[in-house]
C-alpha cells in the first residue's frame, strides 16, 4: 500500500501540524535504538495529528526501513482506520493496532512498540511484572499487564490493548508471545514508557534470580503513584519561583531536591 490520496484537500493548519509532527516522529524513533529497545527495523513509534475542526490523522514509520533511513520525509500519514493518506512507503505492520488504540482511547496522542529483550521475555511467560519497585509505583500505578495473545494484520493486537489498558492506571501493556506496547499523552511520553517498562523489566528479573522481591503495599503504591503524577516535577509556578528567589536552599530543601531528582 502506497501514494495515498495526500494532504492537498487537507486545511493549511493540518498540513503544518503534520510536517512537525512528522519530524517528532522521526526524532524519537531515534530514542529506540539509543535505548536498546530495538533491534534492525522491529518496533514503531505514532503521533497523532488533531487540530480541531478536521479529522484525525496519525504519523507512523514506514514498515521495514532501517532507523538510519527514518527520517521525517520518509514517515507516512493514515487516518483512523489505518487507511494511508500520504507517503511513499507501507506504513507499519503494526498499523491497525494504533488505529484501534487512537479511535477508541481518546486521550491517547501517542503509541510505541518495542520487543525490548526483558520486557520481552515476561510477556513470552504471560506473566505480569509484578509492582515491587517505587519506579514502578511511580510511572505505573501497579504491575504492567499481560494482554491477550493477537495475531499481526488486523486490529486484534489493538484490540488487546484497549481491553487491558481500559482496566490499568499502567501505560505499558505486555502482549503475550509478542511484547510491549506503550501509550501516552504524545510520543514522547509512550517512549518514555516504553523505556521505562523495559528497566523495570529487567530489574525484576534480575530481583528474582536472588530471591522473591518484597511486595508494596496497596496503598503504598496509591500514594507513590498519586504523588509522582501530580506532585513530582516542575511546575511553572514553582519554576517561576525559583528564578526570582534570593534566599539558598536549605539543607534539608537541597536533600529533597536530590531525592527527587531522577
Amino acid at each position: 500500500m502506497t501514494g495515498g490520496s495526500g494532504l492537498a484537500g487537507y486545511p493549511f493548519e493540518v498540513r503544518a501540524e503534520v510536517d512537525r509532527v512528522r519530524q517528532v516522529v522521526a526524532t524519537l524513533h531515534a530514542e529506540l535504538p539509543r535505548w536498546g529497545l530495538v533491534v534492525w527495523t522491529a518496533g514503531n513509534v505514532s503521533q497523532r495529528v488533531s487540530v480541531p475542526g478536521s479529522p484525525d490523522l496519525f504519523v507512523i514509520k514506514p514498515s521495514g526501513v532501517t532507523y538510519d533511513e527514518l527520517t521525517a520525509e520518509a514517515m507516512v500519514v493514515c487516518d483512523l482506520d489505518g487507511n494511508l493518506v500520504d507517503g511513499t512507503r507501507a506504513p507499519s505492520s503494526d498499523t491497525a493496532a494504533h488505529a484501534y488504540v487512537y479511535r477508541n482511547m481518546p486521550e491517547v496522542g501517542g503509541v510505541v512498540h518495542t520487543h525490548s529483550t526483558y520486557a520481552t521475555a515476561w510477556a513470552a511467560r504471560a506473566e505480569p511484572v509484578p509492582c515491587v519497585l517505587t519506579m514502578m509505583a511511580d510511572e505505573f500505578g501497579g504491575p504492567v499487564p499481560i494482554g491477550p495473545f493477537a495475531l499481526i494484520g488486523d486490529d486484534s493486537i489493538g484490540r488487546g490493548i484497549v481491553e487491558t489498558l481500559r482496566s490499568s492506571r499502567s501505560p505499558a501493556v505486555l502482549m503475550r508471545n509478542h511484547g510491549p506496547f506503550t501509550i501516552g499523552k504524545d510520543a514522547k511520553a509512550a517512549v518514555k514508557a516504553a523505556v521505562m517498562v523495559e528497566e523495570v523489566a529487567r530489574t525484576v528479573h534480575i530481583s528474582r534470580q536472588l530471591g522473591e522481591p518484597l511486595p508494596i503495599a496497596q496503598s503504598d503504591i496509591d500514594a507513590l503513584y498519586d504523588r509522582y503524577q501530580n506532585v513530582y516535577g516542575q511546575s511553572s509556578t514553582a519554576a517561576g519561583s525559583a528564578a526570582t528567589s534570593t534566599t539558598p536552599p536549605s539543607d534539608g530543601d537541597a536533600a529533597a531536591d536530590q531525592e527527587n531528582a531522577r
